[in-house]
């Protein structure tokens, strides 16, 4: 059989499974299985119970159960409420402060928890009920929302980045460093966004009507003092070189817990539930791993990822132009498909291009994380799309959930336009780590 022909076949097969509904993780394992045998014998079943073994003890990717951990302690530390406070208090009173507050808070927790279901759903539950009541408009509100949750995958610590790192052989700890500035300039994209709606028309944002005294505000600063000594923490001791991104995690880890038992938000029921939570998606992110790895040794044994590599390098493209192909094919597949498997698919073909290409493998990681924020908002299968739906009031449909994100997705899109053009956005402060 031909290279061509089989690459049909495999990839066909792949989208079969997932268009009848089969999890991502179980139809690339079950295309790998059938497809590994069929190439290289029996010796192909090892390679996958290899796989499994390699990667469930790889110590990179240790940070990834711990960082879930850190995340879900901090659903249940009160730490949204309070800061919610702090920003009601503050910026309240100011055209579309509700949004702005909302959107800084979104990139707090980002640098707290490396996903971005915990700012979604907190700010979901505790900033969209209170905007709504005050008169803001339904799809800045949501939108902002969706788009704030999605800076966690950006701000580090970041469990996409811990993924892409361990896959594309590129220092963790550099990735998140590099995320920083971008994650920081998306935001202020965001409220700049508010900031011009709110100053073009006041009653899609309007202000509240409360005002509180100066006593009132500095008590309320209070609220800040745990997620801020958290952040510095976990990203201090990496960008000191103290610890290793995984060692990072377990220091977040506990930091979540002491902030939990100190805001008196824990005991042994939801202690269960986090840990059965932990288990749940940890458990769903290590079977996609297991499967796409196991699906990208078929491309490499089958020598289709090779074929892939040599097609685009002797496309009569400048450098620039396959960079934003490839952009623009992880666009299309984050409608469809979860950012982990695009990574663990895509990573082991399109690194070894963007390498011979001249580009630097972190600076294209923190390219790939900002396209994977906008397929979190992207429908059919944007992520943030669905956990607003579970959470939103009655009244409000999918279809306005959809038109919320437009704008906040043309911004991220001017974002990663601008780190293309300006690489030392991304990697100006991970040459400045301690080494």
């Amino acid at each position: 059989m031909d290279l061509s022909t089989m690459a049909i076949l495999i990839f066909g097969s792949l989208s079969l499974l997932l268009m009848i509904g089969i999890p991502i993780s179980f139809a690339l394992a079950s295309v790998a299985t059938v497809g590994l045998f069929f190439v290289v014998g029996e010796k192909g079943l090892y390679l996958i119970y290899n796989t499994a073994y390699a990667e469930t003890s790889n110590f990179l990717l240790l940070a990834i159960p711990l960082f879930i951990l850190m995340a879900n302690f901090l659903k249940y530390s009160g730490i949204g409420d309070n800061l919610y406070d702090v920003v009601y208090k503050w910026i309240g009173p100011l055209p579309g402060g509700l949004a702005i507050g909302t959107i800084v808070i979104c990139a707090l927790f980002a640098a707290m928890a490396g996903i971005s279901s915990v700012a979604t759903i907190s700010m979901g539950l505790i900033a969209l009920p209170s905007m709504l009541k005050r008169g803001y408009d339904k799809n800045l509100a949501i939108g902002t929302i969706s788009a704030g949750g999605a800076l966690g995958i950006l701000i580090p610590p970041s469990i996409i980045m811990i993924l892409y790192g361990a896959v594309a052989d590129v220092s963790i700890g550099g990735l998140f460093i590099g995320g920083i500035i971008p994650g920081l300039i998306l935001s202020m994209m965001y409220i700049i966004y508010i900031l011009i709606v709110a100053f073009l028309k006041r009653e899609l944002a309007p202000p509240i009507g409360e005002r509180y005294g100066l006593v009132e505000k500095l008590k309320s600063l209070k609220g800040v003092a745990l997620p801020f000594f958290l952040v510095l923490l976990v990203l201090g001791v990496i960008y000191g070189g103290i610890c290793t991104p995984t060692e990072a995690s377990a220091v977040g880890a506990f930091g979540a817990l002491i902030c939990s038992i100190i805001h008196r938000q824990m005991n042994w029921q939801r202690l269960k539930e986090v840990l059965l939570d932990t288990i749940r998606l940890n458990a769903m992110i290590f079977w996609i791993i297991i499967g796409a790895i196991s699906f990208s040794h078929l491309l490499v044994y089958a020598e289709i990822q090779k074929l892939i590599e040599d097609g685009m390098l002797g496309l009569n493209f400048s450098p620039f132009m396959i960079l934003v192909l490839i952009q623009a094919i992880f666009f299309i597949l984050g409608m469809f498909l979860d950012p982990a498997g695009i990574i663990m698919i895509t990573t082991p073909i399109f690194v070894p291009v963007i390498k011979k290409l001249g580009f630097d493998p972190l600076w294209f990681g923190i390219l790939f994380v900002v396209n994977m924020e906008m397929a979190y908002l992207t429908p059919p299968f944007g992520f943030n799309l669905f956990i607003m739906r579970s959470i939103l009031p009655p009244g409000i449909y999918m279809s306005d959930i959809y038109r919320s994100i437009v704008p906040f997705v043309i911004i991220q899109a001017l974002c990663l336009v601008l780190l293309m053009i300006f690489p030392q956005i991304s990697i100006y402060l991970p040459s400045k780590m301690a080494k």
